[in-house]
């Protein structure tokens, strides 16, 4: 597998999603997490589920919700990667994380995390970032503890049943509480 090129700031935008992203944004979450297309990535989930990560709903909510940001990285007016920020009090939740799977392994999801620790510090003032991240994905938990993000144990179930969230294809799934001071 041929690795993307590094990628460089200055060749990236970041701005907030708008209501004309959600389909681009919908489609990118899908091909980093799901079916075949998610495979030429590292952060498929397509062993553990089938089914959608998100859908258009879900993704214009997210854009429209107050304390919220839905962060959209470009490049070359593309949309390459996303990740949404929620301020919840004294600290902000990170998710809808994705990497186009053709760019991952480059560091370009370095790059968004830093940016969106920052954008979190400066909008809301938080001091810490949290995220739950499925249990059994060892390797990706692992990469957020490269990036100083520590596990805490906390544990909550997955939606079973609601395939909103996918369509589990084993029984053991729960998400983990990671936590980073980022202010």
């Amino acid at each position: 597998m041929a690795t993307a090129p590094h990628p460089r700031t200055h060749d990236l935008t970041f701005r907030d999603a708008v209501e004309a992203d959600v389909d681009a944004l919908v489609a990118l979450v899908e091909s980093a997490y799901r079916g075949d297309a998610s495979r030429a990535g590292w952060t498929t989930e397509a062993d553990i589920l089938e089914g959608q990560r998100t859908d258009r709903e879900g993704v214009a909510a997210v854009v429209a919700a107050p304390d919220s940001k839905l962060l959209v990285v470009e490049r070359e007016g593309r949309i390459v990667a996303c990740c949404h920020l929620e301020h919840r009090g004294d600290h902000v939740y990170f998710g809808m994380f994705a990497v186009s799977p053709a760019l991952q392994g480059a560091g370009l999801g370095k790059l968004v995390m830093a940016e969106a620790e920052r954008t979190a510090h400066a909008t809301w003032g938080a001091r810490e970032m949290h995220m739950t991240v499925i249990s059994v994905r060892s390797e990706l938990i692992a990469w957020y503890e490269r990036r100083g993000y520590r596990r805490t144990g906390r544990t909550s179930p997955f939606p079973y049943g609601n395939e909103r969230f996918g369509i589990p294809r084993r029984a053991d799934l729960e998400f983990e509480l990671l936590v980073k001071e980022i202010g």
